[in-house]
C-alpha cells in the first residue's frame, strides 16, 4: 500500500489545499462559519472557488463548524 498524503498541507497556496486541511480553511471563514469574501482574502478568482468548494466540503464531512 502506498503511502498518501494524510496530513495537513503545508503549503501556503490555496490551490494545494484539501477539506482535511481544517486550520488552513478556517483562514477563510468568519467567526460565525460564513466564507470570508475575495475582496479581503485577497485571492484570485479560481482560487476563491476553490477554497469555497472545499469548506462546504468539509462543512459536509463535518470537519468544519
Amino acid at each position: 500500500m502506498s503511502e498518501t498524503s494524510v496530513a495537513p498541507s503545508k503549503s501556503k497556496n490555496p490551490e494545494h489545499y484539501s477539506f482535511m486541511d481544517r486550520d488552513a480553511l478556517a483562514k477563510y471563514t468568519t467567526d460565525t462559519g460564513k466564507i470570508i469574501s475575495r475582496k479581503y482574502t485577497g485571492l484570485t478568482p479560481m482560487q476563491q472557488r476553490k477554497v469555497s468548494r472545499l469548506i462546504k466540503k468539509a462543512r459536509h464531512m463535518l470537519i468544519l463548524k
